[in-house]
C-alpha cells in the first residue's frame, strides 16, 4: 500500500470505507454482528491502518474495494449543471398541485388528480437517469 498506516484520515475516508463495507455485507461476506462491529471500528478510526485492518480478511479490489481510497465516487445523477435540481423543485409542486386540484375543483372523479404524483415521479426519475448516462459517456 502506498500510504503510511499512521496517516490520519478524515470523514470522507470513513464514509468511503463504510460504503465498501456495505458492499461486502450486501454480497453476503459479513454477518450482521460482524458488520456492526466493523462499522463501529470504521466510525472510530483515526488512521489509515485502523481502516485497513477492517478489510484484511475480505477479497481484494477485483471483487470489491478493499480500502476506501480505491472506491470510485460516481457523480450523483441529481447534480445539475445549473446548480438547481429541478426535480427537487417540481415534485413538491406536483404534490401540492394535486391536492389543490382535488379540493378546489368540481370534478366527479377527483381522485384521478392523485395519479399525477406517481406519473411525475416516474418522469422526473427517468429524466435523472438519462442525464446520469450522458455524463458517464463523456
Amino acid at each position: 500500500m502506498s500510504e503510511l498506516p499512521e496517516i490520519r484520515i478524515g470523514t470522507v475516508d470513513r464514509e468511503k470505507a463504510l460504503e465498501a463495507l456495505s458492499l461486502h455485507f450486501s454480497e453476503g461476506r459479513l454477518t450482521v454482528p460482524e458488520f456492526d462491529e466493523r462499522s463501529a471500528t470504521i466510525a472510530s478510526a483515526t488512521t489509515r491502518g485502523e481502516l485497513d485492518r477492517v478489510f484484511v480478511d475480505l477479497p481484494a479490489a477485483s471483487a470489491a474495494p478493499q480500502t476506501p481510497d480505491r472506491l470510485e465516487k460516481s457523480p450523483a445523477p441529481t447534480e445539475p449543471a445549473s446548480g438547481i435540481d429541478w426535480r427537487a423543485v417540481v415534485m413538491p409542486l406536483v404534490i401540492f398541485g394535486s391536492l389543490a386540484l382535488f379540493f378546489l375543483t368540481d370534478f366527479d372523479q377527483k381522485w384521478l388528480f392523485f395519479l399525477l404524483i406517481p406519473v411525475a415521479g416516474a418522469l422526473l426519475s427517468a429524466s435523472g437517469h438519462s442525464k446520469g448516462k450522458k455524463t458517464k459517456n463523456r
